[in-house]
């Protein structure tokens, strides 16, 4: 486990120089949020954030790098879905609560299938609220998650207007934060230029 993390820590430091690193969050202020939150992240992001960067000024989201840990980009309060199904409106100011499970194993489109408030609404709003960390946006509707709790976790989720899926990568479905960021560092799977 120790060679597997140091491995991914070489990786993810050559994908985020250091100029575009904010200051880690440290081990003791970690678990502190982690204690605060009721969960403990997946490594590696979970070293990372500990010893590399709460956070960067570049990376794999178009609006301004990876987000520090806990933090939600300005979109996330304020965006208005062309898709949103459930009558009571998305509350990007909510708290989100990390401790519940991320309530998907797989991709759900709602746009395309019937929807059903009495059984889609409290999911919906789960799927943006539960179990997983803001790790970026790409615009105003698509945010990049990583699970942190329930059977995803350590999965990357990319959330948009009309649909939940997990990032897949060389054909694998539903892949980490270090795969996630090898493919946008080398330009390959989601980054790659056709």
């Amino acid at each position: 486990m120790e060679d597997a993390i140091s491995s991914a820590i070489v990786l993810l430091s050559d994908a985020f120089v250091a100029e575009t690193r904010r200051r880690p969050l440290g081990w003791e202020g970690l678990r502190s949020w982690e204690d605060q939150q009721g969960v403990v992240l997946p490594e590696p992001y979970r070293t990372f954030v500990a010893e590399i960067a709460n956070g960067t000024n570049e990376g794999p989201m178009y609006e301004g790098g990876l987000l520090p840990l806990g933090a939600k980009s300005d979109s996330w309060v304020s965006w208005e879905a062309d898709c949103w199904m459930s009558p009571q409106p998305f509350d990007g100011s909510a708290l989100r609560k990390l401790d519940r499970p991320f309530p998907l194993v797989e991709e759900w489109q709602w746009e395309y299938e019937y929807y059903d408030h009495a059984l889609h609404s409290a999911p919906l709003h789960e799927i943006y609220q539960h179990g997983s960390v803001l790790l970026g946006s790409d615009q105003p509707g698509d945010y990049w998650t990583l699970v942190v709790t329930g059977p995803q976790r350590g999965k990357v989720w990319w959330l948009r207007d009309g649909c939940a899926t997990p990032y897949s990568s060389s054909g694998e479905l539903g892949v980490g934060f270090l795969d996630w960021v090898r493919d946008w560092h080398l330009g390959q799977g989601w980054w790659r230029s056709e």
